[in-house]
């Protein structure tokens, strides 16, 4: 589910006869239940609205999805090896591991 940039996933509890939600797409932790696809989809986007209105109520920004940069810590060795190889390509590091990662025929990420 999307709603104004905002992704969540759902699970069903089956005893309880509901839906649960959360929004896994920031850091802050937004939750929602539903008893059914109507109003699962209702109480996700009054969690976000809330979500902002309550950021907005104390003077502050609210967390935006992912906004693309994340720091990976690796062994001194591998990222000598990595920027080598960077450069026999031509590329800055961060194009280099940008290539790296970008899902390809092989290996797709799952949306």
């Amino acid at each position: 589910m999307t709603y104004n940039g905002y992704q969540a996933i759902v699970e069903l509890d089956e005893e309880a006869g509901a839906f649960h939600g959360e929004v896994i797409n920031t850091r802050d932790v937004i939750t929602f239940q539903g008893s059914s696809v109507e109003e699962l989809k209702q109480a996700f986007e009054d969690s976000v609205d809330d979500y902002v209105e309550f950021c907005a109520s104390r003077g502050e920004d609210p967390e935006k999805p992912f906004s693309g940069k994340f720091l990976v810590r690796v062994p001194p060795e591998l990222h000598r090896q990595i920027m080598a190889e960077a450069r026999r390509q031509g590329k800055s590091l961060n194009a280099y591991i940008l290539e790296k990662l970008k899902p390809g025929p092989a290996h797709q990420l799952t949306t």
